[in-house]
């Protein structure tokens, strides 16, 4: 009888603790939703390294009278109603020939009060074609106009709070770059990039002899291998001390390993954010059974490798009917309109972008684009004759790429001969899947083994002041990072992340 009436106090008792809370949250104000929030921005917010944010920037100036030609007022960038120090930008051709018409366009910016002028950074887009710009405005530039912003704002995680950075629009047909694009492979993109930057340190002679890393996200995960390791394979043209390389959310595989045969699993560790029905995920199963996809990483990604891993199929683009990535993304377009492949949380309605962001969902264009406009133009001796739009409508390569995967040809070598070499994914990025990236490492030979040895930890990657926000491992020169939360461009959308691994890039932190 005590049980019992025991048994009804406590039920009675958690009844009105449950009830006592609920009635506390929903009396919540939108001032202490606000005040909650404010607390936790400034935890995000603050730089715990010494490299903290700050305005200014390190005293740099350039002898060649050239250099003036080039020159950014800081205090006259449109729309910035704020100082974002001096920079320097235009056009500069690719080679030294008198008759040489073919151009590329950078904005350099030197590093901040607490950055580095021992170091410089170079940024691409990948596309193959997208511009740098982008990069520089919504990633990590020293100011930024991200999606849905108003108004620019200083972005505290600029780059340049470590280093200076160049940002280029390359290959030729790229932005605002000038001639008509020729190249057949990476080989001759490269070999037109170090022609640049043999001009541009010409005029900016002082910026001669720094340490230079090269880094990029998506398609550069093909340029930025191959013009690694073209400067280490020709060491007397370009007058830098490169020490390594960043490359993010890359393509560096076969289609079949970084889309088709990871996205039915990554479907199903969404499947709240997909929503899809399930008389679809079953014909999705289905496929992924019949094609080799459901088991493939549990069945061959060993640590360490038992050897070379075989393709899912026949096809280095996946076989004819186990092409399922086209088939989930117009499913997931037909549940949620804003479905986008780039960052899989966004929902309807889309986010207003001053770059009219040309990605995988329907665009308000916004006229002009940032870019495109005259005063913008004039502002960084843009030319004002070029239409200026995120990814170009050109070919760049005008018959193709004929190169290789990087992960299947260059990018061991340049893993052998970097100082620190880094790979960085976001988990929820839909066009390349972290999965493939994976395969594409276990798959690859580099400083005697095949692969990482041990496996990658779980929830080890730790960001000051937020956590644990990701995975990461590193072996024999070579560090990955996955980071939750971010999709395609990991500077834009987990920015204190992105900072922290480029410290551990320039060796301004041990990697984790």
């Amino acid at each position: 009888m005590l049980a019992r009436l025991y048994s009804v106090l406590l039920a009675v008792l958690l009844l009105q603790t449950l009830s006592h809370g609920a009635a506390e949250a929903k009396m919540m104000s939108k001032a202490d939703l606000k005040a909650k929030q404010s607390a936790a921005m400034e935890r995000f917010n603050f730089l715990s390294t010494t490299r903290a944010s700050g305005t200014g920037v390190k005293n740099i100036t350039f002898s060649n009278p050239r250099a003036s030609e080039f020159y950014v007022d800081g205090t006259t960038i449109p729309e910035v109603d704020f100082d974002v120090g001096p920079s320097w930008a235009g056009l500069l051709p690719i080679s030294n020939a008198t008759n040489e018409t073919r151009k590329l366009f950078f904005w350099f910016f030197p590093p901040g009060p607490q950055g580095s002028l021992d170091d410089l950074i170079f940024w691409t887009n990948g596309g193959p074609g997208c511009s740098s710009l982008e990069g520089l405005l919504q990633e990590n530039g020293p100011f930024s106009w991200s999606w849905g912003q108003a108004v620019p704002t200083p972005n505290q995680f600029s780059w340049t709070n470590l280093s200076s950075i160049l940002f280029v629009e390359q290959p030729v047909g790229t932005g605002f770059s000038q001639g008509t694009p020729n190249i057949k492979d990476e080989d001759d993109l490269a070999a037109q990039f170090v022609g640049f930057m043999q001009q541009f340190l010409e005029v900016f002679s002082e910026l001669k002899g720094k340490n230079f890393y090269l880094s990029g996200e998506s398609y550069a995960g093909m340029f930025v291998p191959y013009i690694t390791n073209f400067i280490y394979e020709n060491p007397g043209m370009l007058d830098l001390n490169t020490k390594g390389f960043w490359i993010s959310d890359p393509s560096t595989s076969w289609d079949v390993i970084q889309e088709e045969m990871p996205a039915v699993n990554f479907v199903h560790k969404y499947e709240s954010v997909f929503n899809l029905n399930s008389t679809f995920m079953a014909q999705i199963d289905t496929l992924a059974d019949k094609c080799g996809y459901t088991n493939y990483s549990a069945t061959h990604v060993t640590y360490p490798p038992k050897g070379l891993l075989p393709l899912p199929g026949k096809s280095t683009e996946g076989d004819r009917g186990c092409r399922v990535w086209d088939s989930i993304f117009e499913a997931a377009l037909l549940v949620n309109p804003a479905f986008d492949i780039y960052r899989i949380f966004d929902t309807y309605p889309i986010l207003w972008d001053v770059l009219g962001f040309p990605g995988s969902f329907p665009q308000t264009q916004v006229s002009p684009l940032y870019f495109d406009r005259a005063d913008v133009k004039r502002a960084i001796h843009a030319p004002t004759n070029v239409t200026w739009t995120e990814c170009s409508d050109v070919d760049v390569f005008p018959r193709g790429d004929a190169s290789l995967p990087s992960g299947l040809t260059v990018l061991p070598n340049i893993i052998e001969k970097s100082e620190r070499s880094v790979i960085v994914h976001g988990l929820a990025d839909f066009i390349l899947i972290a999965e493939g990236t994976r395969v594409m490492i276990q798959n690859m030979t580099w400083n005697g083994l095949q692969g990482f040895q041990t496996p990658i930890p779980d929830a080890n990657f730790i960001v000051d002041g937020m956590g644990a926000l990701g995975n990461t491992h590193t072996e024999r020169g070579l560090s990955y990072f996955e980071v939750d939360l971010s999709g395609h461009m990991v500077p834009q959308f987990s920015p204190k992340a992105a900072f922290q691994i480029m410290e551990v890039l320039l060796g301004f932190r041990p990697a984790p």
